[in-house]
């Protein structure tokens, strides 16, 4: 398939499961029944929108800010009173977008980040009182469940099992999957209890390239030993399965590898790229300085600092699991949770 964006459509919409927490005001919109899923990272507040539409769903608004929740949690045990600020501000623009859209069945989850810190549920009740949006807090499994059901329409054809993988913030999931009926069925899964901003907050910095290489190889081996014993109880031939990637780490290397100058879903979204081509790129950004990184075209700043963990994950995963490409897929847990709450079957 070399470097052709693969583009498949979303599977048949039946009767939603649950309902909104509050009921919308109805405003010059559609009256159509919408959905929402929201997924709050270690790293990212991210909103999807959508209505049903023919044979699957259309998109109909979208929101993604960089919060970081998880900012100090490795050292602290808890979230700051500023990551907890930034957030409540990103959900107040998402309990505006659910009303404007006219959304009458939603869910909203949290990961790893409230999953870890002591007070986790008292900014879950603060985030209800001040924002309406309930998060619920699901666990890693579940997590994982909702990242295959929604992107593993991306994994590309064959009989082998294959490997999908989610870089968070603040853990990575791998799902080995068994594609061969009409819905994935899950065979192993492992979380990892490290994301690009946990990794970073513990082994990350380095001055000069000779520090900055130490921590990524560092990184590197944090990494290898939290995965091992998931790689090990792996039979033999299933150590090459087909890879999928969904994760900020891998659509932003996937946009260095086109070139691009700004992030484009609709290039990166299905794109199957050589693994040699996001080691060597993996290698380049471990050695830049943090204001080198933050020149680079769809890294900029905001991920700068955090790029380079993830080039780690995703290098450690590259080793066990020697693939020669790789799917990156700009969906996942937001998409699952629609599919869900539209009916569709369950890996």
């Amino acid at each position: 398939m070399g470097d052709v964006p693969t583009r498949r459509p979303y599977r048949q919409a039946k009767p939603p499961a649950r309902s909104a927490p509050s009921r919308p005001q109805r405003g010059r919109w559609s009256d159509a029944q919408a959905y929402a899923a929201l997924d709050l990272g270690t790293n990212n507040c991210r909103l999807l929108i959508a209505r049903p539409q023919g044979g699957g769903f259309a998109v109909v608004d979208a929101f993604s800010r960089i919060v970081r929740l998880g900012e100090g949690l490795a050292t602290t045990g808890r979230l700051s009173d500023a990551a907890i600020d930034r957030t409540i501000a990103a959900l107040r623009v998402c309990a505006d977008k659910l009303k404007r859209r006219n959304v009458t069945l939603s869910r909203a989850v949290a990961t790893e980040a409230c999953r870890r810190a002591a007070n986790g549920p008292a900014f879950i009740a603060r985030a209800l009182a001040e924002t309406g949006i309930h998060l619920d807090i699901i666990s890693a499994e579940e997590e994982a469940r909702l990242a295959v059901l929604g992107c593993h329409a991306l994994i590309e054809p064959g009989e082998d099992p294959a490997l999908i993988f989610d870089i968070g913030g603040g853990s990575t999931e791998l799902v080995l999957v068994d594609t061969r009926g009409p819905n994935p069925r899950i065979l192993d899964w492992h979380s990892a209890p490290w994301g690009v901003v946990s990794l970073t907050e513990s082994a990350g910095g380095g001055e000069g390239e000779a520090g900055r290489l130490e921590a990524y190889a560092r990184m590197r081996g944090i990494v290898a030993d939290s995965v091992a014993p998931f790689a090990a109880r792996l039979p033999i031939d299933l150590r090459r399965p087909r890879l999928l990637g969904t994760s900020g780490t891998v659509t932003t290397l996937g946009s260095v590898h086109l070139g691009l100058s700004q992030y484009d879903r609709a290039a990166v979204d299905g794109l199957i790229v050589p693994t040699a081509a996001m080691r060597a790129i993996s290698a380049d950004l471990s050695r830049k300085s943090l204001a080198a990184r933050g020149k680079v075209a769809c890294i900029g700043p905001e991920r700068a600092d955090l790029v380079v963990a993830g080039c780690a994950i995703l290098e450690t995963i590259l080793d066990l699991w020697p693939a020669e490409r790789l799917g990156i897929a700009d969906r996942g847990i937001r998409e699952g949770i629609l599919r869900r709450l539209m009916g569709i079957a369950r890996p």
